[in-house]
C-alpha cells in the first residue's frame, strides 16, 4: 500500500506510446540497467532530497540521475511532478564533460510534451 508520503515514479510516455526512458534502459547491458533500477529506487527514497554524486540540477525543473559503468557515462533526465511523482523524461549516454545541447533540448521538448499532456487530462477531468 502506498502512503501519502511515498514517491512513485513514471516514464513519460509520447502521443504515440512511445516510452523514451524505457527505450533507453532496454539499450543497456544487464549490468548497467541494474545499476540504472537501484539508482532509480535510491532517488525514489530520497526524492528531493536527493544530492550528488547520485543527481545533479540541470536548469529549471529539470534534474539528471547519473550513472557510470566502465567507461561510460549515462544520464536520464527527470522532473518532480504533483502527486509526489518522479517522472523520467530523457535517457542518453553522455560523452563529454558537459550536457550535450541537444539531448538537453530533447529533455526539454518531452517535459514541454508531459505538461501538456498533463492539462489536457486535467481539463477533461
Amino acid at each position: 500500500m502506498v502512503s501519502e508520503t511515498d514517491w512513485t515514479t513514471e516514464f513519460y510516455e509520447t502521443s504515440r506510446g512511445e516510452r523514451p526512458v524505457a527505450e533507453f534502459l532496454s539499450s543497456l547491458d544487464d549490468k548497467t540497467r541494474a545499476r540504472f533500477r537501484w539508482s532509480m529506487e535510491q532517488l525514489k527514497a530520497r526524492n528531493v532530497h536527493a544530492r550528488p554524486p547520485l543527481v545533479r540540477h540541470l536548469e529549471g525543473d529539470l534534474w539528471e540521475l547519473r550513472e557510470e559503468s566502465r567507461t561510460n557515462i549515462y544520464r536520464i533526465v527527470y522532473v518532480f511532478s504533483t502527486g509526489r511523482r518522479i517522472v523520467f523524461l530523457h535517457g542518453f549516454q553522455k560523452k563529454s564533460e558537459k550536457i550535450p545541447a541537444r539531448q538537453l533540448a530533447v529533455a526539454r521538448q518531452c517535459y514541454q510534451n508531459f505538461l501538456r499532456q498533463e492539462r489536457q487530462a486535467k481539463e477533461r477531468r
